[in-house]
């Protein structure tokens, strides 16, 4: 396993989560047995400087699975995302659809993981790829999802992040873009109100479907609202659903 690529369990799934401190993030790499990505967000510093060096550092404490952040699918921070990862060359990138192909000249390798950020449209089988610093401000710019992965491949992608889903709320969408991701050998990363509850659901829908690499996101719903930092024993539940489901 390159140390630039997600440890996915069985090959198939890593988890996604918020780390709050370098400490947060190493028990949460361990809840998980290694297999999962700790989300760092360039939202929460001022400078790339900043950003760089304080993400090095969780670099060394989990082994490279650091998923660089935008902050709530925030185009503004498409082009820091760029910058700061071609400093570090982490495992996993957040990168709005218009991102991906300047994020992958810039980090000058294939391995490392960029997602693309896609909406839901409220229609089965077509998603919205207007979700740049610009194009989120104009009108939607709605695609067959096929046409919207073949895209990302063209701008060197690894995958779709679907984002925001609102728990189950486009579940019917959601299968069409697991059917599709699966029919274009595609990654897929479902976000956005994903909990304990609902994982196991999204995650089957995605199993089944037959996508080949899945990286689901769980965020806010797994953060301890006092500390601000993910829960680990809720990391390592959704950990063992992903053993149960798996086998």
């Amino acid at each position: 396993m390159s140390d630039l690529q997600p440890n996915f369990y069985h090959d198939r799934v890593a988890l996604n989560v918020l780390a709050n401190s370098v400490v947060n993030a190493k028990a949460c790499y361990d809840a998980a047995d290694g297999h999962i990505v700790l989300g760092v967000l360039t939202k929460n510093y001022a400078t790339d400087e900043a950003a760089i060096n304080d993400m090095r550092i969780y670099q060394d404490a989990i082994h490279n699975a650091v998923s660089v952040g935008l902050g709530a699918g925030d185009p503004r921070q498409s082009a820091m995302v760029a910058r700061v990862s071609a400093a570090i060359k982490p495992q996993h990138v957040n990168q709005v659809f218009t991102g991906v192909g300047a994020t992958r000249a810039l980090l000058g390798e294939n391995e490392t993981f960029i997602n693309a950020l896609v909406s839901p449209t409220g229609t089965p089988g077509i998603v919205n790829v207007a979700t740049g610093p610009l194009s989120s401000q104009a009108a939607a710019g709605n695609v067959p999802v096929a046409t919207a992965i073949a895209m990302i491949k063209d701008m060197g992608g690894s995958s779709v992040k679907y984002f925001p889903m609102g728990g189950l709320a486009h579940l019917d969408e959601f299968k069409a873009v697991a059917k599709a991701c699966a029919e274009a050998d595609f990654a897929l990363e479902p976000t956005g109100g994903l909990d304990l509850e609902n994982f196991e659901t999204v995650l089957q829908v995605a199993v089944d479907a037959g996508v080949a690499k899945i990286i689901p996101h769980v965020y806010s719903s797994i953060i301890d609202k006092a500390t601000g930092n993910t829960r680990p024993e809720d990391v390592a539940q959704l950990f063992s659903v992903v053993q149960k489901v798996l086998g």
